[in-house]
């Protein structure tokens, strides 16, 4: 299939071929999230067992969020079956933590990489707002590493930032390497350290344990080890609702070098609605080796957008269309404006996870 992208910087556009690629989604007004409950889930790691190691970090760097109402649900699509990769690159491995029908999307305004506008620590996953005893899925089938206080300095603390915590270690990798998942400020859990769990196997509660002012999951995706230094966003391995995407992008100024929490405008092109996306502060976050991205934004609905992005007094923009089930790339540098990647040849979707 063959696209058109449009780009342009103040008065001036051009034309060019590209492929799809989404942005990531602001809610719609009916579930537009106003500063949710976002916690500072800069942890490091657990060192009470052989699988993990030391942390990276004291508590005393760690920050509270700044609280604020839970956002409104709205219907999404069920999710793709996982495993699920479009595009050569895709490794959507992870279910949703949240189940279907209650609140399981990122917070938009604290996503990973974020600071919540200048407030917080560095965000080192995503917060999915969910209500009090809301159960909590296994993301994936594997073993469970830690279960308790403490999560973040390795031993036994009540006073964790984490709360009551679960960690996963999952029995596939990718590209050799292993894989862990995190589940912070639960109220309650029902597994056990050293215990086999299946992929969407209940294994606790939400709740506001540790450093959380109201009711959420914190959920962190950890590559290779264990460790606060070692997470990757999560929007990136959990897969999308049906029908919907994920967009992340490479922004940079004209001479390559990341722009920090630079604000990215989206607007569909079917109705109006506008999502706001941030990318990332700089330090402790790291991109997909892949992507090398340093922004995302899942769960944006297949179509066409408008992307915006202000640097150095004007504003460039580009317009793409979004395709579904895949991750959407492109990049901005600076005064160089967009490049878009060509659209993958589609696979059969279900490439499974490496062992």
């Amino acid at each position: 299939m063959r696209l058109w992208l449009r780009l342009g910087v103040a008065t001036g556009f051009v034309m060019a071929a590209v492929a799809c690629l989404p942005h990531r989604p602001t809610p719609a007004p009916q579930e537009q999230t106003v500063a949710a409950t976002a916690e500072t889930a800069t942890a490091t790691d657990v060192a009470a067992t052989p699988e993990l190691v030391a942390p990276a970090a004291t508590l005393a760097q760690l920050e509270l969020p700044t609280p604020g109402p839970n956002p409104i649900s709205a219907w999404r699509p069920p999710p793709y079956p996982v495993p699920r990769a479009v595009r050569p690159d895709d490794h959507f491995y992870f279910l949703r933590p949240i189940p279907s029908g209650n609140v399981n999307w990122p917070h938009p305004r604290y996503r990973y990489g974020n600071t919540f506008f200048g407030e917080e620590a560095i965000h080192t996953g995503v917060d999915l707002d969910a209500t009090r005893g809301t159960p909590v899925l296994a993301a994936g089938a594997g073993k469970v590493v830690w279960v308790g206080f403490g999560l973040y300095s390795g031993t036994h603390n009540p006073t964790d930032p984490y709360g009551l915590a679960i960690l996963i270690r999952h029995e596939f990798g990718y590209e050799g390497r292993l894989l862990y998942t995190a589940y912070g400020h639960l109220d309650q859990a029902s597994v056990w350290q050293g215990q086999r769990v299946e992929a969407g196997e209940v294994i606790g509660e939400v709740g506001d344990t540790g450093n959380a002012e109201g009711p959420h999951l914190h959920f962190e995706i950890r590559f290779g080890e264990n460790g606060y230094f070692t997470t990757r966003n999560p929007e990136l391995w959990m897969v999308p609702p049906e029908g919907w995407g994920v967009l992340a992008g490479r922004i940079s100024d004209t001479y390559g070098q990341p722009l920090p929490e630079q604000l990215i405008e989206i607007y569909s092109l079917e109705n109006g609605q506008r999502w706001d996306v941030w990318t990332y502060a700089l330090e402790t976050v790291r991109s997909d080796d892949h992507y090398g991205e340093n922004f995302v934004i899942s769960d944006l609905p297949a179509g066409p957008y408008e992307v915006r992005i202000a640097y150095a007094g004007h504003t460039s923009f580009a317009q793409m269309l979004v395709l579904p089930g895949q991750t959407n790339l492109f990049e901005f540098s600076g005064r160089k404006g967009f490049v878009v990647e060509p659209t993958p040849t589609p696979g059969s979707g279900l490439v499974p996870p490496s062992s």
